[in-house]
């Protein structure tokens, strides 16, 4: 069992409070992933359910089973830092069962469970091997290992592939992912990387300032953010946000046409993806813009438009464009995906 629950958990740092107040439910075999700007709390968060620090106010309890109070190796739980911090000396089987050996557990148990995971993570090959000699996506590979073997009842994991490279992000994301298909444990994963969180994840916490802005699943985040905050910050590029003014019917943008409107509270910005704009030439646009930048990227191509008073607007379009700087474009809106968000900033 891996169920985990956080009750009203908050954290000081003397006068300071960095968590606030905040509720989770935690499903045992569920994949969450915690995201957010630098300094919002997700990986002091984290650290908290560890036993790592302190709970200041509130509860956490494993299995329904209070464990505020309970020091880390009490709990069962096992975490993966950004650091490798393997034991240079040992080789790749000493390191992952290192933790079994100072338990007590006997030879036959840890070639066991030391044997189990580098099959699940295909390390066979490199048991005899020092640190050293292996690359990094290799070492990540061991100090996850040396997780499996203590067979805990819920993973943690703290922006662990930020300190590789490119490709080997990718190919560790595929790791990790097949990982969690094996074994069904709970893992808790905190990222600053966008692409990790929605790949990986069941659910995501978005975190701003210590609060949670939302929970949901990777599509329930794209496509319904529940606020400004998160519609800005889930999404590469982000979400175009313009200022707008709405009546019973209809909703204009800023220096733009109207179009309409059918919810019961006002708003004040409109928001629309870059995959939901379309250029046009037929005059059935929404507003006139100017091409200011191209970035082709292959399989995309965004076009960066200035749009006067609304500022900078990003549009996606499939392939490649013939447009270049300076042309007169306009865009037209996708209706059904707008997005509006009131004078607070929440979802309309």
């Amino acid at each position: 069992m891996g169920k985990i629950e956080l009750k009203n958990v908050e954290k000081w740092f003397g006068d300071v409070q960095v968590i606030k107040g905040l509720d989770l439910k935690i499903d045992d075999g569920e994949f969450i992933i915690f995201v957010g700007p630098s300094g919002c709390g997700k990986s002091t968060l984290l650290r908290m359910i560890a036993g790592l620090e302190d709970i200041s106010r509130g509860d956490l309890l494993l299995d329904e089973e209070i464990v505020t109070d309970h020091p880390p190796s009490k709990r069962g739980l096992s975490m993966v830092f950004q650091s490798y911090a393997l034991y240079p000396h040992m080789s790749v089987a000493e390191n992952m069962g290192f933790s079994l050996k100072s338990a007590g557990a006997s030879k036959q148990e840890i070639d066991e469970k030391v044997g189990e995971a580098s099959e699940i993570l295909k390390l066979n090959e490199f048991l005899e091997r020092r640190p050293k000699d292996l690359s990094g996506g290799q070492r990540q590979r061991v100090a996850i290992g040396r997780s499996i073997v203590r067979k805990p009842t819920a993973f943690l994991f703290d922006e662990p592939l930020s300190n590789l490279d490119a490709s080997l992000r990718v190919e560790m994301r595929y790791e990790i992912a097949k990982l969690h298909q094996n074994l069904k444990s709970t893992m808790i994963y905190v990222t600053h990387d966008q692409v990790e969180a929605m790949t990986l994840a069941n659910r995501i916490v978005v975190l701003n300032a210590g609060k949670i802005a939302q929970v949901g699943t990777p599509r329930q985040l794209y496509l319904e953010p529940q606020n400004l905050f998160v519609a800005q910050f889930i999404g590469s590029p982000k979400m175009n946000i313009l200022e707008c003014t709405t009546d019973d019917t209809n909703y204009q943008i800023l220096g733009g046409k109207t179009g309409d409107y059918s919810a019961q509270k006002p708003a004040t910005k409109l928001g629309i993806r870059p995959e939901h704009i379309s250029i046009v030439t037929d005059g059935s646009g929404q507003l006139e813009a100017v091409v200011d930048v191209t970035e082709y990227l292959g399989s995309d191509t965004f076009v960066i438009v200035d749009a006067g008073e609304l500022g900078q607007i990003t549009v996606r379009q499939i392939g490649d464009t013939d447009l270049k700087m300076g042309d007169k474009i306009q865009l037209a809106f996708t209706p059904k995906n707008l997005h509006f968000f009131d004078i607070n900033g929440d979802r309309v």
